[in-house]
């Protein structure tokens, strides 16, 4: 059978705004969980699906992602009752996420499954750290570690600090400018009553701080933490049914990557990251491009990660970076605000899933922050971000996320505001 000629079945037309995420869900961000991943990943999930104001029994389908650290979805399904037409556990990190909604959109789009559960549980600090430290200190050099740990490259910001210090050479990028994320992310946190971190520091303390490895201080790095967080995806007719105002996806992009996925040290320039390439797909396929959107979720496992996403997704000029995460565009209140909860420098590590889960709520112009709930039992929202106060932002109608799993490689995703 051929379509007609006048038929658009291409996926950035057919797709946008077809699907939503319907609900969120997470655990306490904290430290010595005392619990499996097991528990926590249950915890996360029924959360998600409270939110969305659905039953187990409506979900059918799941996926989740981890690097050998936590439960697959079977244990977690049975444990809350759920019965799966599809369920897939990929290996994984920090550009699961966006890629994971994307693969949930296709199961539903190819009639797989209805609703989708999509997970992670990790106990990142008390059990398996990513770096030189814990269950994985012990593990043999082999493979394309011989690329890597031979050479000290253990730990994320050994391996990626290049790419940071070669911005620096190539733009005259400086120190105290990226440490501006981690002090904006704390002022954003201070106003979360679930973040770990929620001390406002400042760009002194950050260049104050000991040096991991040059040029990362301590508090340029993010924190440690055990949680769980999980997102419900639907279709936007089902979302209709659901608790909240519907969060509609314009678009995805999972996993691209650069040239050289393998070492991208050896694909110039390697001040350049794979938002560079993620972008060609991203903002057609939303329809939108940066200068629509109101709220950014970066993935900053690292200060410097959080620049150079903004730069190469096309949110300022390449080279103008530095300034961008600096001159108060990032800040609440200022003209577009990044990772509001405070993201992983601050709130938690999450691979990634937390970032979403914010999006999610300053969309339905529902952050979780302290202000007072109202008699219809919605917060009335103050936007007075001083410390310890509103951290929605007032104007919240498009964001966008961006997922990293190292230089290389990259995720995002735009939503909107029904």
């Amino acid at each position: 059978m051929t379509l007609p000629a006048e038929t658009d079945a291409t996926s950035p037309k057919h797709l946008r705004d077809k699907y939503a995420i319907v609900g969120v869900g997470e655990t306490t961000y904290t430290r010595g969980s005392g619990k499996t991943t097991r528990a926590l990943g249950t915890w996360a999930v029924r959360n998600a699906i409270e939110d969305a104001g659905l039953k187990p029994s409506d979900v059918d389908g799941m996926l989740s992602y981890q690097s050998g650290d936590s439960t697959f979805s079977t244990f977690i399904a049975g444990d809350l009752g759920i019965r799966a037409n599809f369920y897939m556990d990929v290996f994984g990190g920090g550009s699961s996420t966006e890629a994971l909604v994307g693969m949930a959109m296709g199961l539903i789009e190819a009639g797989m499954c209805k609703v989708v559960v999509i997970f992670r549980a990790m106990n990142g600090f008390s059990q398996v750290r990513i770096g030189g430290t814990g269950a994985r200190a012990a593990a043999p050099v082999s493979g394309d570690m011989l690329h890597s740990r031979s050479y000290g490259w253990q730990s994320a910001g050994q391996m990626f600090s290049p790419t940071f210090m070669r911005h620096m050479h190539d733009y005259g990028t400086r120190p105290e400018q990226v440490a501006a994320v981690k002090a904006i992310h704390s002022e954003h946190a201070s106003n979360n009553p679930k973040a770990f971190y929620r001390e406002r520091v400042s760009v002194a303390d950050v260049l104050a701080s000991r040096i991991i490895c040059k040029p990362l201080h301590l508090l340029d790095c993010c924190v440690e933490t055990d949680n769980g967080t999980a997102l419900v995806v639907a279709s936007a007719e089902r979302a209709r049914d659901c608790r909240h105002p519907r969060t509609l996806i314009r678009g995805v992009v999972g996993r691209c990557s650069k040239p050289r996925l393998d070492m991208h040290y050896q694909h110039g320039p390697i001040s350049t990251v794979a938002g560079r390439y993620a972008r060609e797909i991203l903002w057609p396929n939303a329809g939108v491009g940066p200068e629509d959107v109101d709220v950014t979720g970066s993935y900053d496992a690292f200060t410097f990660t959080t620049m150079l996403q903004l730069e190469d997704y096309g949110f300022c000029k390449k080279g103008e970076g530095g300034a961008y995460v600096s001159d108060g565009t990032i800040r609440l209140g200022g003209r577009r605000p990044n990772n509001t909860s405070g993201g992983h420098l601050c709130e938690g590590y999450t691979h990634g899933l937390n970032m979403v889960i914010e999006n999610v709520r300053q969309l339905r112009h529902d952050a979780d922050d302290s202000c007072p709930v109202g008699p219809d039992g919605k917060r009335q929202h103050t936007y007075d971000y001083s410390e310890g106060g509103c951290r929605q932002v007032k104007k919240c109608e498009v964001t966008a996320n961006m997922g990293w799993a190292n230089p290389g490689t990259g995720s995002a995703m735009v939503m909107r505001r029904d």
